[in-house]
């Protein structure tokens, strides 16, 4: 199990945000939602989202440029999000085998991998059944 981390009051006000969030916000979105609770500048915000990732208790979602809490965090993982393309919601899916991740990067010679993220785009339960009516 991971080790409990201690936060700072500004890496908990982010990590906060982001748990009661219906959705992956932006770093400039995190910032609107705490700015009245003394964070101020995009770069406190950066400063709390790398501890919060090194930490494993946020991802970011590359492509959206968005940071989501992380849903399991009681071990280390490697995540996968669906992504719908129609109403945008983001989940996540534990990676139960990041080794074979790790061995297509082993293909090149001398690569060490050291993280990767899986985005698989289609379209959730409730926009898949939307569309079939």
């Amino acid at each position: 199990m991971n080790k409990p981390v201690k936060l700072t009051e500004h890496q908990r006000l982010v990590f906060d945000a982001l748990e009661q969030a219906k959705s992956p916000q932006s770093a400039y979105a995190l910032l609107d939602a705490v700015s009245d609770q003394g964070i101020k500048a995009p770069v406190q915000i950066y400063r709390a989202l790398d501890k919060l990732v090194a930490a494993g208790m946020v991802h970011k979602v590359e492509s959206l440029n968005a940071f989501i809490a992380c849903h399991d965090r009681h071990e280390r993982h490697w995540a996968a999000f669906t992504i719908c393309e129609a109403c945008g919601a983001v989940g996540e899916v534990v990676l139960t085998d990041p080794e074979a991740l790790e061995a297509l990067g082993s293909d090149v010679e001398g690569f060490e991998v050291h993280s990767a993220q899986v985005e698989l785009r289609g379209l959730c339960a409730a926009c898949s059944a939307a569309a079939a009516s």
